[in-house]
């Protein structure tokens, strides 16, 4: 199921390619840089929740900037698995919910209660956006594409915080995320219904 996108999934191969021999040649495994990214994203989320936001906007791009290489590590050295997309796919949730923490750290701090709900709000739409993601491969439908992902919302993250232009960044955030995971539901539910598959729904109702 294709839909509109702003930004590439992932990067040529070519620009990848000697980062990732370098990788491979010491050793260094897809798991290792995943969790790398999740500490760098953990370390800017301290920093903006301390209120040093262009420093956390900083780390934040170079610590989700892993996210491009741990896959392609995989594929080039023959370690994709189900469970490395697993693995990885957990952690950048995690990631996000970390640096979103920090923004509503540091709004709460500051008493701005608003930036806090909208950083909400935001960890809301980005989980939703995955979720929708996953329930929908979940009962057969492939549904990789959408409007805003992680690759925009950690770009429009990291400038908001960068600029800075926090306040807005987060509405951009907030709303985009929320219209995305619904964007996915109609091309999801849409899919199902074309499939005959709505009955298959409702059977496979679950608590996931």
């Amino acid at each position: 199921m294709r839909a509109p996108t702003l930004l590439p999934a992932r990067l040529p191969a070519h620009m990848l390619a000697p980062v990732v021999a370098a990788l491979a040649a010491i050793g260094v495994t897809p798991a290792m840089v995943t969790v790398a990214g999740l500490l760098g994203n953990v370390v800017a989320a301290a920093l903006v929740a301390s209120g040093a936001l262009v420093a956390g906007g900083v780390v934040l791009l170079l610590a989700s900037g892993l996210d491009l290489l741990d896959g392609a590590l995989a594929r080039a050295t023959g370690k994709a698995s189900p469970f490395g997309a697993l693995f990885d796919s957990v952690l950048d949730r995690l990631s996000e919910s970390a640096v979103l923490f920090g923004v509503a750290y540091y709004a709460l701090d500051r008493g701005h209660r608003d930036l806090a709900l909208l950083a909400f709000a935001a960890v809301v739409g980005s989980l939703m956006v995955s979720y929708v993601r996953a329930r929908a491969e979940g009962l057969g439908v492939t549904l990789t594409e959408g409007l805003f992902r992680r690759q925009e919302r950690v770009v429009l993250m990291a400038a908001g915080l960068i600029l800075p232009l926090l306040r807005g960044a987060l509405w951009l955030l907030a709303v985009l995320s929320l219209l995305t995971a619904l964007q996915r539901l109609v091309l999801a539910s849409r899919a199902l219904l074309q499939e005959g598959g709505s009955g298959a729904a409702g059977g496979r109702k679950g608590g996931r």
